[in-house]
């Protein structure tokens, strides 16, 4: 038997994180990915800044290394519909609004990118390979959890040694093996049955012309969409009804006929093909006693708005700091308890916005008679008698025969007729409002936790607005980017949070320092001073404006960026305000842990100013 603090169960971009996240705290990790190596089906591409920021985090040199895959911007902005690839029903531009992207550049050093998870995760699994604080193991299924009332010890195939850890993190992907095993169901529906292929074909979009991200195709020989990936690389995605079709059944053979008629003459390779089901279906718990869910364990979303990836390394984020202070600083286990009431509610929004961009889709596709609201009921009538009582190889078979009945509706988007170009006409004319399907910055950067640890008082909440992103310092919020000077150096804001302890943000630096020497306050994490100052009087008077505390107040910000509380109060008035706080809201989380002795009481936080 052999132990480790936290045992990780898949190395995909959550539990990858999760580790690298866990090192930076100084906490060692061992990561058991089932794989020898990774995926090449591409399977996320959406890279949202606030990942990117995560990752900064937890080490610059992977976010660096992320940025060195992150194409150029102008070259995965549009998104189009077509009937075929050379015809075109309309666009969105991603760059049309240079006023809006100015602003989405305001709001973090990193921009929402394209980078697909066959290129990311080598690059995730080498930062893996070079951090000492993690044993990352290829090629370790895992086959037994025997839980414990305070331990979990964890059995993988082909080792005679199983491991004896304080925690185990099942980030082991949508179908997790691991959250099975411990008897917990997903709740939520299935809205699809979903195809894909890999291909290589460096000549679809040849040199001086659009390549568009995203291309929507609707003829009568095939209706999906088609992702562009680096390198001259794609991926093909479409809906099928039951799994006994083709598709499922023989991929190889399916895209092979259908490519060509997807594709036009273009010669092309098919590297990979597989299948899904598209769902919106959450844990009925995020915790089991030792055992905690993360990523497509915990949650899964459809595709429409990349939301999956991203919320997975939110969620290592707010659980990685918990961890470790639970391991090496002293708290209670029941700050665990927090992990769940604050990312639940944001992966059901996720969702619900996931959901939301599916069906809007149909807008689009109705004026054809195509839509995905109909996939949906049709794959439910397929389940459910009377035709599940059908034989299967016979449902099957009449479901590969009655699709392409239903792709020829979209034969009058090819029609040069009267009728065939009023139809492009109401389809090019819904385009426009898909633009939240794509464009989500409100959500990537603004959604908030809510529980124990946050002082939410009485300021209402930021408007819920899916596209625009209101920054805000109301306690639950990610804390708003700024650059300030950090020894006369100009730096973001957020890499000077402490990964250890809190920082208290202000205006005021100087000012909150003596007040904390002055009257420690009841923190049982180092705080740190961080000064909002800049070079220029004008920019201070702009983070003061931004930040919501006045030119004397403060704002104390948790290890995984977000706020705890804040006050427009002096130091002098509000030093009392905020070690109530602390001790009302963050004490109790570490009093049992103190009580047995393995944290003396705190009476003085370090102070350092950033």
């Amino acid at each position: 038997m052999r132990t480790a603090p936290v045992v990780i169960a898949g190395a995909g971009p959550t539990g990858s994180t999760l580790a690298l996240l866990l090192a930076r705290h100084g906490v060692a990790s061992t990561v058991l990915e089932r794989r020898e190596r990774p995926l090449v089906h591409p399977a996320a591409h959406v890279v949202n800044a606030r990942s990117r920021e995560i990752w900064q985090h937890a080490s610059p040199r992977l976010a660096a290394e992320v940025t060195a895959l992150a194409p150029p911007n102008d070259t995965v902005s549009v998104i189009r519909w077509c009937s075929r690839l050379t015809e075109p029903l309309g666009e969105i531009d991603l760059l049309s609004e240079p006023e809006r992207l100015a602003e989405v550049q305001g709001h973090s050093p990193f921009l929402v990118t394209h980078i697909g998870q066959h290129q990311l995760m080598p690059v995730l699994w080498a930062a893996l390979e070079r951090e000492p604080l993690v044993d990352f193991r290829r090629g370790a299924a895992i086959t037994a959890v025997e839980p414990g009332a305070d331990r979990v010890v964890v059995r993988t195939e082909g080792s005679a040694h199983a491991l004896d850890a304080a925690y185990l993190v099942a980030a082991d992907g949508a179908n997790s093996a691991v959250r099975d095993s411990a008897g917990i169901p997903l709740r939520g529906p299935v809205l699809a049955n979903m195809g894909s292929v890999f291909f290589h074909a460096p000549g679809l979009h040849p040199p001086g012309t659009v390549r568009p991200l995203l291309s929507w195709i609707y003829q009568p020989s095939f209706c999906g969409v088609m992702i562009a990936h680096a390198d001259g690389d794609y991926i093909l995605m479409t809906a099928y009804l039951h799994p006994g079709q083709e598709i499922a059944r023989d991929g190889l053979r399916y895209w092979d006929r259908v490519l060509p008629e997807a594709l036009g003459s273009t010669e092309f390779t098919i590297r990979s093909t597989g299948t899904w089901t598209m769902t919106s279906q959450t844990a009925s718990a995020f915790r089991q006693g030792r055992l905690l869910l993360a990523g497509d364990a915990a949650h899964r979303f459809p595709h429409t708005g990349g939301f999956g990836l991203n919320s997975g390394v939110q969620d290592a984020h707010n659980l990685a700091w918990k961890l470790a202070a639970v391991l090496d600083g002293g708290a209670d286990d029941a700050l665990l308890d927090t992990y769940e009431p604050e990312r639940r509610p944001v992966v059901e929004r996720f969702a619900e916005q996931s959901v939301a961009n599916h069906f809007h889709l149909d807008k689009v596709t109705a004026p054809v008679g195509i839509t995905n609201r109909v996939v949906r009921q049709a794959t439910e009538a397929l389940t459910r008698p009377p035709l599940s009582l059908v034989p299967a190889r016979a449902l099957a078979w009449a479901c590969d025969r009655l699709t392409p009945l239903q792709l020829k509706r979209t034969a009058v988007l090819l029609a040069d007729s009267a009728r065939g170009r009023r139809v492009r006409a109401r389809v090019a004319a819904e385009i426009p409002g898909q633009l939240e399907h794509f464009v989500s910055t409100g959500l990537e950067f603004g959604y908030t936790y809510d529980g124990p640890l946050i002082d939410a008082g009485t300021s209402p909440p930021v408007e819920d607005d899916v596209v625009i992103y209101r920054p805000t310092t109301r306690p639950g919020a990610r804390l708003p980017h700024a650059v300030v000077l950090h020894d006369g150096t100009p730096r973001p804001v957020h890499d000077l949070l402490r990964h250890d302890g809190l920082a208290l943000v202000t205006p005021d630096p100087g000012a909150w320092e003596r007040a904390l020497r002055e009257r420690p306050v009841g923190s049982p994490l180092p705080v740190r001073v961080v000064g909002l100052v800049s070079a220029s009087p004008a920019e201070d008077s702009r983070l003061v404006e931004l930040f919501e505390v006045g030119s004397h107040g403060a704002v104390l910000v948790r290890p995984d960026g977000h706020v705890a509380w804040r006050t427009t109060g002096t130091a002098e008035q509000a030093t009392s305000e905020l070690d109530r706080f602390l001790r009302e809201r963050w004490q109790p989380y570490w009093k049992a842990a103190r009580a047995a002795g393995a944290l003396p009481a705190v009476s003085r936080p370090s102070v350092e100013q950033g």
